[in-house]
């Protein structure tokens, strides 16, 4: 199965349907990661702070790393200049490639210049450790402020994005910036399973509501990063490309916006030793 791509502002192109990895370590998330190769995908996603680089550069030696469109993301703590270029290379390291095709800085940290992170960001551009910059869970603000400063093209803003957090206006100034919009957290984590009309649409199409969402994302043409620690559900997932919804099925999700977000809240806990900001 082919896996239909985007293209990015650098020409590089981006699957649709794509491996999330946050929260799976392990054996699992080596299994998750074979499972998905094996069965089509072609795009695996991770970060520094979900922890689990090495295992799925264990399972990324197996195959062609030409054919994986692989990203990760820097941690907030580390967005000083010095210290993205640090994370990057850690991240290579543990990934055991050359190169990330997607390089994003996971959250916006107010302490330190966004100027001065994306800097760094150039900086491993021009070197061919990165072939993508982008950002994540930047608000239209915050991601206008990168395009401002950024040597390089914002590629990418991957945020919360599913039926019931849309984002309208987010989604429009992306579009309008060449950057593509990726969802993280495409099934609100699996909220959205007990909404009626994703029950009924799911009934309707005799698919599951994971496949009812993840379809209408892509309609939208927004990229999708479904999560899974079984390998049964890992190949579930991409037979979501098998199939369209009718239009006014689409418009029927479309209705469901409840501005409601499942983790992209308004405050921060900045207080973690993963994601803290050091005072």
């Amino acid at each position: 199965m082919t896996v239909p791509t985007l293209a990015l502002p650098s020409g590089d192109q981006i699957p649709t349907v794509g491996l999330g990895t946050w929260d799976i370590g392990g054996e699992t998330v080596e299994e998750s990661v074979r499972s998905a190769l094996d069965a089509g995908y072609r795009h695996i996603d991770t970060a520094e702070g979900y922890m689990n680089e090495s295992e799925i550069g264990n399972a990324l030696a197996d195959y062609d790393r030409e054919d994986v469109f692989l990203t990760s993301k820097v941690l907030p703590s580390n967005l000083a200049y010095e210290s993205v270029i640090e994370a990057c290379e850690a991240s290579l390291d543990r990934l055991g490639t050359d190169y990330l095709d997607l390089y994003l800085i996971h959250w916006p940290n107010p302490a330190i210049s966004l100027r001065e992170t994306l800097n760094g960001m150039a900086r491993l551009h021009e070197r061919g450790l990165v072939r993508n910059v982008g950002v994540s869970n930047f608000s239209a603000y915050q991601l206008s402020a990168a395009h401002h400063v950024s040597e390089v093209p914002i590629a990418v803003n991957q945020i919360e994005f599913h039926p019931w957090f849309q984002r309208p206006g987010l989604v429009e100034y992306c579009r309008e910036t060449g950057t593509v919009v990726e969802a993280a957290a495409p099934l609100a984590r699996t909220g959205v399973f007990d909404d009626e009309t994703i029950q009924e649409l799911a009934e309707k199409y005799d698919t599951s509501p994971a496949q009812v969402a993840l379809r209408w994302a892509i309609e939208n043409e927004v990229p999708v990063l479904p999560k899974s620690s079984s390998p049964e559900h890992v190949r579930e997932n991409l037979s979501v490309l098998d199939w369209e919804l009718d239009d006014e099925d689409r418009r029927r999700i479309d209705e469901l916006d409840r501005d409601r977000p499942c983790y992209d809240t308004g405050a921060r806990d900045w207080s973690g030793d993963v994601y803290g900001i050091s005072q």
